[in-house]
């Protein structure tokens, strides 16, 4: 919901056939499980999320009830991937649920919930679909979505790739946090980089484009099991606002027993870019680095267009009246 805390998610299904399914969250402060979604009919066809089967003897590959995260939209609110089936039939097809305001009394104490898109025609053309995930394909900051589907037989499966053609005048940040690790004894005046850890956490603070203060946040790598297909980076929305990030903080974790916490803070970053964070070393966050890489949109190229033109114009003006005074 844009506070800058992480929620919890769980999908389930309700009874054995998946009849009904629903998604609930709960969160820091909270004492019960809010159902953010519960409207899985589209017209007069029941859907629901595909029940897990753990007959082992059976050679049918089932897959657990997951949800992928990532903001589809760039407007701040990360929205999900799910896999749902007929109940009424066999088709199963991957679906976008996108976060949007709470219309109803159920979600109130949690100002969110998820909208199924059915009319999405690219991922309703993919039959069987048994897993479906958000990846940026381009490396521009916008997530595309990969689908991966039954064949013809129960051991084929088809890998098919949608791109994201979402044209928002929307503005992202993304992250991703190294381990700062050597393999050995890293050489003397050389930061070790490492690769992507597990467990890091995100937060940014930002002023909208109404002056509204505005938060984002995500865990990198926060799940490992149920196919859980994350990227070992996090795209963070911005919505609409061309602001800097006022702030901008990067938390690992500690060892058990220590009581500091090891997060560092970075400043006015610029949107549309990407951000490498190595903390380096672990215990000393005020020596932890990062580098910045721009990713130049449309926009750039516009404005220098832009003043360009706005300059041959003023040179034009300043050389008619200094050949008129001559």
């Amino acid at each position: 919901d844009g506070d800058g805390q992480s929620e919890h998610l769980l999908p389930v299904c309700e009874d054995e056939t998946c009849q009904r399914s629903a998604i609930y969250l709960t969160k820091l402060g909270l004492d019960q499980w809010i159902p953010v979604l519960q409207d899985f009919r589209n017209k007069d066809t029941v859907w629901g999320f595909v029940p897990y089967q753990n007959d082992k003897s059976s050679a049918e590959i089932s897959f657990p009830i997951t949800l992928h995260i990532g903001d589809y939209n760039m407007d701040g609110y990360p929205d999900a991937l799910a896999i749902l089936k007929n109940t009424s039939g066999s088709n199963q097809q991957a679906f976008l649920l996108e976060n949007v305001p709470c219309n109803n009394v159920s979600c109130k104490s949690v100002r969110r919930m998820f909208r199924v898109f059915w009319e999405l025609s690219d991922l309703n053309q993919i039959k069987d679909a048994v897993v479906a995930t958000f990846f940026d394909i381009y490396e521009d900051g916008i997530l595309d979505i990969i689908v991966l589907s039954k064949g013809y037989s129960n051991k084929d499966f088809a890998i098919h790739t949608l791109k994201n053609n979402f044209e928002a005048d929307a503005y992202f940040v993304k992250v991703i946090v190294l381990s700062g690790l050597c393999s050995n004894d890293c050489p003397r005046k050389i930061t070790p980089f490492g690769v992507n850890q597990p467990g890091p956490y995100i937060m940014y603070t930002t002023v909208d484009a109404n002056g509204y203060l505005k938060n984002g946040s995500a865990g990198q790598l926060s799940q490992s099991a149920h196919y859980a297909l994350q990227l070992p980076y996090n795209v963070l929305g911005l919505g609409r606002s061309a602001n800097f990030l006022d702030h901008l903080y990067v938390g690992i974790p500690r060892p058990l027993g220590e009581k500091s916490i090891r997060k560092q803070e970075w400043t006015a970053i610029i949107p549309n870019s990407q951000l490498i964070v190595i903390p380096y070393p672990h215990n000393v966050p005020r020596s932890w680095s990062a580098k910045l890489y721009l990713t130049p949109s449309n926009i750039v190229l516009l404005t220098a267009i832009a003043l360009i033109g706005v300059c041959v114009f003023i040179l034009a003006i300043i050389g008619i009246l200094h050949w008129q005074e001559k």
